[in-house]
């Protein structure tokens, strides 16, 4: 039966060069619980910025993550948030949600920038309202690249997985972050991973705002290697060591810092301009405070650095606050990639499959 708790349910992440796997238990009660985590390394030339580019090798990837993994369930919900995602606010005239779900295609047109048949359309409500007098639904549109989402759908299938939803990534991590007391009132949610960060405005829990910025923390690494010349393992080790923290680093180090800097830089200044578009476009808005998740958010030193360009606090909650965590994970997996569990997990929640 679904939506008891004796049936699981796997999220599955595609991030650059790598596919996570998260099944959940009881994925729509109030604590749900992770009985396995596993990741798996692919090649950049099979997934890259959330994107399934060759098919056969991300099926076979899957299939081995499934035997490595020991997962026991073949229903996954697949998560999406890239470059070929747009997020916009939209007000439509109030109606069943079904009803506003079938005129999105003669409403959006104009603010597409595909042609409105290659594009998935959803439509998340937010809130109810009054413009001239007439009653509106104000929410998120919420419009994938089709052929995108039909590639990574396929890839699933061809491992003899069943997909059963589609989810927005910044809509997981809302799920699995903004729980109790860090829900409350308007926090932005920055989740910085490899090749994008995704930046969430939430109001109690709520979102309210979402973009996708091409920035990601693997920029660095691209930095080092083409203006220095480093190899990619050199550039990784460096970064993660050192961050924005040069202390006890020798002088030979300092053009590596310059570019460690100036790259880092250019992200705050994305996140930062990100906030202020959404505070300048809503009179009375604010934001409160910022929760940092993912990868890049463990960059030594940037917590503060955003911090200091926002003027606002800045935390990064535990990535498992949400869940209770069986016996059956795998720790040494929990480890190695506690920063994918709440996308991964996330997906999964409220889920009734």
């Amino acid at each position: 039966m679904r939506g008891t708790m004796a049936s699981t349910i796997v999220g599955l992440d595609f991030g650059r060069g790598v596919i996570r796997a998260a099944e959940v238990q009881g994925a729509s009660s109030a604590r749900p619980t992770l009985v396995r985590y596993h990741q798996i390394a692919v090649p950049t030339t099979a997934v890259d910025r959330g994107e399934v580019l060759d098919r056969d090798t991300v099926a076979s990837a899957l299939k081995q993550l499934w035997t490595q993994g020991g997962f026991k369930t073949r229903k996954v919900i697949v998560g999406v948030g890239n470059a070929r995602v747009l997020v916009r606010e939209l007000s439509v005239p109030a109606a069943p949600l079904n009803r506003i779900r079938e005129s999105l295609p003669f409403q959006v047109q104009d603010i597409l920038p595909v042609p409105v048949n290659e594009a998935l359309l959803d439509f998340y409500p937010v809130a109810h309202g009054l413009e001239e007098g007439a009653p509106v639904i104000q929410g998120l549109l919420v419009a994938a690249v089709k052929e995108s989402v039909l590639a990574t759908v396929e890839a699933v299938e061809a491992a003899r997985l069943e997909p059963v939803d589609v989810d927005l990534i910044p809509f997981a991590l809302s799920r699995a972050l903004l729980v109790g007391p860090t829900a409350a009132g308007s926090v932005a949610l920055v989740h910085i991973g490899a090749a994008t960060t995704m930046v969430t405005i939430a109001v109690d829990g709520i979102p309210h705002f979402v973009r996708i910025i091409q920035n990601g923390s693997d920029d660095i690494n691209r930095a080092l290697v083409s203006r220095l010349g480093m190899d990619d393992m050199q550039a990784e080790q460096i970064k993660r060591r050192f961050g924005l923290a040069t202390q006890g680093a020798g002088p030979e180090l300092r053009p590596a810092f310059e570019v460690i800097y100036e790259t880092t830089g250019d992200l705050v200044v994305a996140i930062r301009n990100t906030l202020s578009f959404y505070l300048s476009s809503r009179p009375g808005a604010v934001v409160e405070r910022v929760l940092l998740s993912g990868g890049g958010a463990e960059l030594n030193g940037f917590p503060t650095a955003l911090a200091d360009a926002t003027r606002l606090p800045v935390r990064a909650p535990s990535p498992i606050e949400r869940l209770a965590i069986a016996r059956s994970v795998d720790q040494g997996q929990v480890a190695a990639g506690a920063a994918g569990i709440p996308v991964a997990a996330g997906l999964t929640l409220g889920s009734k499959a």
